[in-house]
């Protein structure tokens, strides 16, 4: 029982200090986003075009802080809002040029960030750990996350 207390300790002091890394990395390198603005971000370069529940639901934040987020990257000017062509009660989130522009050098940034964190780390072992949160993710009920 005290393992998995452990995991669940190690685990939310991992998820902040990668918020905090990442956000002091993005501010080194002069890219104004914070961790989650990135994942948002990385989200519409994967995808294109979506919905801010489209986002929530990938990114597993809730819609008040997706909208947060959403707020502040238009503001920034690396997104905008467009109606939705089928249903005017839908907004699509859409990147502009300067969030297209800055793709390809931020999540290079991003990448270098992490392959630093887990540098000491084999494959086998980066494998393993990667299935064990997948699993973990997996027993989590939907509605829960």
């Amino acid at each position: 029982m005290i393992l998995i207390k452990q995991i669940g300790v190690y685990v939310n002091i991992l998820n902040c200090k990668l918020k905090k890394h990442f956000a002091d990395v993005f501010k080194r390198n002069g890219i104004n986003l914070t961790g989650e603005q990135f994942l948002v971000m990385d989200t519409l370069w994967n995808e294109g075009a979506m919905t801010q529940q489209s986002i929530a639901y990938i990114i597993q934040k809730d819609k008040n802080s997706v909208t947060q987020f959403v707020d502040n990257l238009e503001r920034k000017g690396l997104v905008r809002r467009e109606v939705d062509k089928n249903d005017r009660r839908v907004n699509n989130v859409i990147l502009t040029e300067e969030g297209e522009r800055m793709k390809e050098s931020t999540k290079a940034i991003a990448i270098d960030a992490m392959n630093k964190i887990f540098s000491d780390l084999t494959e086998e072992e980066l494998s393993v750990f990667a299935s064990v949160l997948q699993k973990a993710c997996d027993n989590i009920p939907d509605g829960n996350a």
